[in-house]
This record gives structure tokens, sequence and C-alpha cells, in this order.
């Protein structure tokens, strides 16, 4: 099982597959390293590396006691980045997988990269005046609070999600071990440092292009989120995928697929 050591002790398991330039997937919250499986052969047959990363408390990898925020698991990327010595690195993070890439190039940069894409994640999860694509319902007064709330993911809004038994057998076909969730009360605090960032200043200053995908009809937050965040750099652009909510990956796998090759092919010969 191949893995990597981080700077703090923690075991990482990742898989690696392929060759050319490396396509590095990055899950979200509760989401093993398989839920990319849909978006697998599609890369593989493109002439991609593909790396998909557990992080840690998720699928296969390590489940410390310590490290739950967002900045360490930043940190994780760049010790998986830097141990396998990627560059050219496109980058895809679906959910908090997302905030986890906005969080790896705050501290150490792009000089790894080539290119970001993100997948129906609001680079600001709380509401605000200057910043209506947050989390539904979610807002300053009742954020250390939200989430405890067992029906807080329950937000009335988007499309009903996939049937969980047939996303686990599409998953499992595809090659995965499975659509296995590690949502509990240990990784409550990763949650609530999640909820609490503003990314947008990262997504301002990166110096490589960028690729904001929303689902049309995301259980959390509005699509308009993919637009506005595009808007902060002149090298983002955005789409929203049709008849697909949060995990548009999974609700529409060749859409979500399609793009990443298009998007990828538009940053010219890999390293």
């Amino acid at each position: 099982m191949p893995q990597i050591t981080t700077n703090d002790g923690v075991r990482l398991h990742y898989y690696d597959e392929g060759g050319g330039r490396p396509v590095l997937l990055v899950p979200g919250y509760g989401a093993p390293a398989d839920d990319w499986a849909l978006q697998w052969a599609p890369l593989l047959a493109a002439g991609y590396r593909v790396v998909s990363l557990d992080r840690r408390w998720h699928g296969q990898s390590d489940r410390p006691s310590w490290g739950h925020r967002m900045a360490r698991h930043g940190k994780d990327v760049d010790d998986l980045v830097t141990a396998l010595d990627l560059s050219g690195v496109v980058a895809v993070g679906q959910s908090m997988g997302a905030n986890t890439l906005w969080a790896y190039a705050d501290l150490v940069g792009t000089g790894r990269l080539a290119g970001i894409v993100t997948v129906d994640q609001t680079p600001k999860m709380m509401n605000t005046p200057d910043w209506p694509y947050g989390f539904y319902g979610l807002t300053d007064e009742n954020t250390g609070t939200f989430f405890t709330d067992p029906g807080a993911f329950a937000t009335g809004h988007g499309r009903a999600w996939a049937d969980p038994a047939a996303v686990d057998t599409a998953i499992r076909q595809a090659g995965g071990r499975g659509a296995e969730s590690v949502i509990t009360p240990d990784t409550l605090p990763l949650l609530l440092d999640h909820s609490r960032q503003d990314w947008r200043d990262v997504v301002a200053r990166v110096d490589v292009p960028v690729l904001v995908l929303a689902g049309a009809q995301s259980q959390f937050w509005p699509a308009g989120h993919a637009a506005a965040t595009a808007a902060l750099n002149p090298l983002a652009a955005s789409a929203v995928i049709a008849d697909a909510g949060h995990a548009a990956h999974l609700d529409q796998p060749r859409a979500v697929s399609d793009r990443l090759l298009a998007f990828a092919a538009g940053l010219g010969p890999g390293s």
C-alpha cells in the first residue's frame, strides 16, 4: 500500500497510477480517495499520472488525534507532492478537498502546480453581506454550533442525493474500494475550522490557471459561487455542471471528467 509519512508523523495513503503530467485528486470531508474512482479511467486513458490522496482521518490513512485544521491538511498535500517530487501538477479538489488546495497554495505557493480545479466548493463558507455564496444558513452568529446539529447538512436545497448504495457500487465497479465515510465527532474540529476560513485572498493571488466548477443544484450553496470566485482572479474561469448536486463528480462523472481533461489539455505539455 503506497504511503508517505508527514513531518508530524502521520502515514497518508495514496493511489498512484499512470504516467505523464500528474493530476492530484483530493476528496472532500468524510470521503476517501476512492471517491474519485469515476474519474480515474478517463484521466488514465488520456495519458495522465493520477495520484489520489486519502487525507488524514480519511480512507486508509492514519487517524491521529491532532491536525484537525485546514492549514495542516494543506501541509499534508505539500508533504505528499514533495515526497513524490511532483511538478506541473493539475491539482483537483472537491468540497473540503478544494479548500485544502487553497491552504496548500497559501502555505507554499504554486511552484509545483500547473493549475487548480475546484469542484463545488465556495472559498468562504460563512454568509456575509459581501459574500452571499456560503453554506445555506451559516453565519458568524451561529458558526460555533451550526455543524453540531445533525440536520445541518439537510439544507432543503438542491437535488436529491444519489442513492448511497448505487454510488458505492459505481465506485467499486470503477476499481475503488467503495464510498466509506469517516464523518465522526473526532473530525468536528476540522469541519469547524473549515467553516471559519476565507480563502478569497488566496484565490486572488495564485498565479496559475484556475477552473471553478459548481453543481447547478448543489445542496449546500448557490451555484453562483463559481462565477463569483473566478471573478477574483483573471487567470480563473468557471462552469456550472447541469443536473448535478454537491457531489458533481459522482452525479455527472463524465461531464466533470470532460471539464478536467479540457482544462488540463489547455495547460500545454506536462513536465
